[in-house]
Formats: structure tokens, C-alpha cells, sequence
């Protein structure tokens, strides 16, 4: 048995907080999905996706060093400082991708799209972490994924770079997801340390190669990528800290409605109607799985 098993056997089984978890995610959605995302479209017409992500950790590393001195004995007692690597690495590629079509397609598309990342989460969730999915989830899921094609529209449009590098962000996002929940007996400030610190690393060569010089006032809305970025990523490691992967997987749907909203409100972006219809799916698989799970409650 090597140390991490040997800990996590010491920690005892680990009940999940099924209404905190959902709380945390949900305020995350609120930061990203409403905020740092359309921040993120507006500034991406002037500014490269590295130099996006370079600068947003970079604000978030000033944002928490009151945090790192705070903790700092436990920033010298890291337990798992490989997987915490690859978290990061998997994070930094999930982001870019992302930042990237964000600039290329509608935000509706981006984010229904993206949705396919639950379907993936869950499964490696129960390959990588052992945790247990009931059929109703697994249908959810499915369902869902079939509104994402929908979005898509595989066979009667064209699939452009936009797609495929959000479906980039997809896989690596649901890998960091994974390994975020791995490292639920991490601290959270060595975790937001780690992937803060991992992003500026990672993405500074390819930020100075493509960098614009900022206006004075874009940095008024970069500080606030930064600081949106950083407090969502602290609810979005509360809440797998307190729930499992799979069942936080589902519940992400909702920042459908978020995303939509901001891209018709704030940049006049109509979504087609296949959109509408692939999100409507998404929904409905979110809605009816919660309602089926409640009624079989009792039996399961």
C-alpha cells in the first residue's frame, strides 16, 4: 500500500454534502459563466487566448497571496504534488482551448458544446475513482449528449476549428475535474497555489510570443477575469471537495441558461434554432433526471 492509499484509508469513507456541494458549484457558475466568460468574449477580439490566460493567472496570484501567507505552513506540506501537476497541465489546456472558441463561435454554441464534458466526467469518474452511477444519471447523461450532437449538427453543417477545440477543452477539462476530486484531502489553498502559479508557468512562453501591448483601461476588465477566475475556481473546489463528480456533473447544466443569456443580452448573439433545440435537450435530461432520482429515492 503506498502513502496515498494509506491516507485515504486513515481518512475513512467520505459522505458526501450533497446541498453544499451544489451551493458552491452553483455561486462558481454565477463568477465564470455570467461573468469572467463575457469579460473573456469581449477582450478576445483584442487580445490572444495565451496572453488571456497568462495575465488572468497572474491577477489571481496577486489576488491570493494574502491567502498563500496565511496558509503558508501547509504550502510546505503538499501531499500529492505530482497530481497536482497534472491537474494544472490539464487545466491549462482545458482553459486555452476554451478562451480560443469563445473567440471563434457563439457563446450558446461554446457552452452547449461544452456540456459534453459531463458524459466524460462521469465515466472516468466511475473508471479512475470507483464511485457509483445509477441508471438514471447514466440516461440523464446520455440524453443530454444527444442535445450537444444536436448543437453540433455532425451531418447536415460543417464541423469548423471552433468545435473541435472546444471538444479539446471537453477532454481536459473532465480530466481536471477528476483529479480535483482526487485531491479532495489536499488543502484548498495549496490547490488554488498549484493552479494558479501552474497556469502562469505554462502559458508564459506562449503569451510572450503572442503578446499585444494593453490599453490602460482593458486592464479595468482583465483585473476582472482574474479576480472572477479565482474566486470561481475556490466554489468550484469547495463543491467537489464536499459532493461527488457525478453527481455535481449533471447540475453544470444550468449554466446553459447563464451563457445564453449574456451572449443575447450583452453581445446580441441570437442563437439558431438547432441551438435552441440541443439546449432545450440538455435541460429537459437535467430536469427529469433530478425528478426520477427523487421518486426512486426510496428504492435505491
Amino acid at each position: 500500500m503506498n502513502d496515498e492509499e494509506e491516507h485515504d484509508r486513515h481518512l475513512g469513507p467520505q459522505r458526501s454534502d450533497f446541498h453544499a456541494g451544489i451551493g458552491w458549484l452553483l455561486l462558481d457558475m454565477a463568477l465564470v459563466a455570467g461573468g469572467m466568460t463575457a469579460l473573456v468574449k469581449a477582450q478576445g477580439v483584442n487580445y490572444p487566448a495565451f496572453q488571456l490566460v497568462f495575465v488572468r493567472a497572474m491577477i489571481g496570484l496577486l489576488f491570493i497571496l494574502p491567502l498563500i501567507w496565511r496558509h503558508r505552513k501547509e504550502m510546505r506540506a503538499v501531499r500529492y504534488p505530482w497530481r497536482n501537476l497534472f491537474r494544472i497541465c490539464c487545466n491549462a489546456i482545458a482553459l486555452t482551448s476554451n478562451f480560443i472558441a469563445i473567440g471563434l463561435l457563439p457563446l450558446a454554441t461554446v457552452n452547449a458544446v461544452g456540456f459534453s464534458r459531463p458524459l466524460v466526467t462521469m465515466a472516468l469518474a466511475v473508471t479512475l475513482l470507483g464511485e457509483s452511477v445509477n441508471r438514471y444519471r447514466w440516461a440523464g447523461a446520455c440524453l443530454a449528449f444527444i442535445g450537444v450532437v444536436v448543437v453540433i449538427n455532425p451531418v447536415g453543417g460543417e464541423i469548423n476549428a471552433g468545435v473541435l477545440v472546444i471538444l479539446l477543452s471537453v477532454i481536459f477539462g473532465a480530466l481536471a475535474v477528476i483529479q480535483a476530486r482526487a485531491l479532495r484531502a489536499e488543502n484548498t489553498t495549496v490547490m488554488m497555489v498549484f493552479y494558479t502559479v501552474g497556469l502562469a508557468v505554462i502559458t508564459a512562453i506562449p503569451a510572450v510570443w503572442t503578446w499585444r501591448p494593453v490599453a490602460p483601461f482593458d486592464w479595468i476588465p482583465l483585473l476582472g477575469i482574474g479576480l472572477l477566475a479565482q474566486l470561481g475556481q475556490y466554489c468550484f473546489l469547495q463543491a467537489y471537495r464536499k459532493a461527488a463528480a457525478s453527481i455535481l456533473a449533471p447540475v453544470s447544466y444550468l449554466s446553459l441558461l447563464v451563457v445564453t443569456a449574456v451572449g443575447y443580452f450583452v453581445f446580441q448573439e441570437v442563437p439558431e434554432q438547432r441551438v435552441l433545440l440541443g439546449i432545450a435537450i440538455i435541460l429537459i435530461s437535467l430536469l427529469s433526471t433530478a425528478i426520477l432520482e427523487r421518486i426512486a429515492r426510496p428504492r435505491m
